[in-house]
């Protein structure tokens, strides 16, 4: 689909343009090299999840650049699940900074993987109520 026709999923429609033209860009590539489907869209958000972590129902950009997860650490055959988009490669003191942002009950008794697990349900939760908008 040419790109100027491409919706945007709505969570980069709600980020910054940079982190839109880098889900664009890469997606261009990904389907050149891949063709349309889920391979090239996993490439574009996984470009985009080394920049930007999603918080709420939005992208923002990142602190330090690299990889979100450990998922994204190995690559495509590694083990282990995609946080979508939690950056659960940040401190805790930055994961306990966006559990207030978003208002997660419980957070200051929480191990680093429990507020990981609270962001990305909170965001999907995000997600979720910014589309019935």
């Amino acid at each position: 689909m040419p790109k100027n026709e491409r919706e945007l999923p709505s969570t980069i429609e709600r980020s910054p343009k940079h982190a839109q033209e880098i889900y664009e860009k890469t997606l261009d590539s990904a389907e050149e090299e891949y063709g349309e489907g889920e391979r090239a869209a996993r490439t574009a958000y996984a470009a985009l999840k080394h920049s930007y972590e999603k918080v709420g129902d939005h992208w923002e950009e990142k602190a330090e650049r690299g990889p979100s997860d450990r998922k994204a650490e190995g690559g495509r055959d590694a083990p282990g699940e995609t946080k979508g988009g939690v950056d659960a490669n940040a401190t805790k003191a930055h994961l306990m900074d966006l559990a207030k942002r978003l208002d997660i009950s419980g957070r200051s008794s929480m191990s680093k993987d429990e507020l990981v697990d609270a962001i990305q349900k909170a965001n999907d939760r995000a997600s979720r109520e910014a589309r019935k908008k």
